[in-house]
């Protein structure tokens, strides 16, 4: 009975642990650089569009005063300038548990491990008609290179 009790606890405190470290590891960001490695096209596409660009035009602008929190949701990365601009998980969703090219080889995998496919939703949490920012339309800007990036395989429209 004792011998039960011992291996009950040991499989709840295994089970508990490895329940944190799935949380612990929720999606955590690793940056432009990271995703260059092996997106070198699109990383050198993106470099020079206006996402890249994000959080120094923000910081430039004259017509709004830069306030780091406020202005970070949607000219940074990560919402705290650590990730400047607009880098690629700020619409493909963090990449610390898709990056691992097995996983990035299937699409199915990928996405089960965190990747998003950037939906029209996504762009409108950012994309506005609110005086500061315009509304796109992701369906006709998906090629558009200066302000999304070259695409190795592009999207089907």
């Amino acid at each position: 009975m004792k011998k039960m009790s011992v291996v009950c606890a040991l499989v709840i405190a295994a089970a508990v642990l490895v329940g944190m470290s799935v949380q612990a590891g929720d999606h955590a960001f690793v940056g432009a650089s990271k995703c260059k490695m092996c997106h070198k096209v699109q990383f050198a596409s993106w470099e020079q569009t206006s996402h890249a660009k994000a959080t120094d035009v923000a910081k430039a602008s004259t017509d709004l005063a830069y306030a780091a929190a406020e202005c970070s949701k949607c000219h940074a990365t990560n919402n705290d300038e650590a990730l400047a601009g607009v880098q690629c998980e700020a619409c493909h969703g963090p990449g610390a548990d898709y990056k691992k090219m097995s996983v990035m080889k299937d699409q199915e995998k990928a996405v089960a491990n965190g990747l998003v496919l950037p939906t029209q939703e996504m762009c409108g949490e950012c994309h506005k008609d609110d005086g500061h920012s315009k509304i796109v339309d992701l369906a006709a800007e998906i090629n558009n290179t200066a302000a999304i990036h070259e695409f190795k395989n592009p999207p089907a429209k």
